[in-house]
């Protein structure tokens, strides 16, 4: 992790910047096939940006809501595979209202990182 400037979101902005206002103009109507690699690239750009700035915090909130629902102490990754366990052994399903509210917050969360124009 660089601890001095330019930071990572700052990283991410000039290369995103750079590919926007110089390479993809470059490319339109010369090189499809390059032109559209460069517009994944600039998508993907732009969901690390997101997952920089709300992914601690959307990790934060799962977990505390996977240890509310859950009962119990854990990491993401331990918790995450308990209510896996839980609900192929069918000992959950969708008549449980607060693992309802836990999958339809930790999916908005995750939308809003991989595409906040996704309604």
């Amino acid at each position: 992790m660089a601890q001095d400037r330019p930071t990572a979101p700052e990283l991410l902005d000039a290369i995103s910047g750079f590919l926007r206002s110089e390479a993809l103009p470059a490319l339109e109507g010369i090189d499809a096939r390059l032109a559209f690699q460069v517009k994944v690239a600039l998508n993907s750009l732009a969901i690390l940006g997101r997952e920089w700035q709300r992914g601690p915090r959307a990790d934060a909130e799962e977990l505390q809501r996977l240890k509310a629902l859950l009962g119990r102490d854990g990491d993401l990754p331990t918790l995450n595979a308990e209510l896996c366990r839980q609900l192929r052994a069918g000992e959950r399903d969708e008549r449980d209202a607060a693992l309802m509210d836990h999958l339809r917050a930790t999916i908005a969360e995750k939308i809003a990182i991989a595409n906040p124009r996704w309604r």
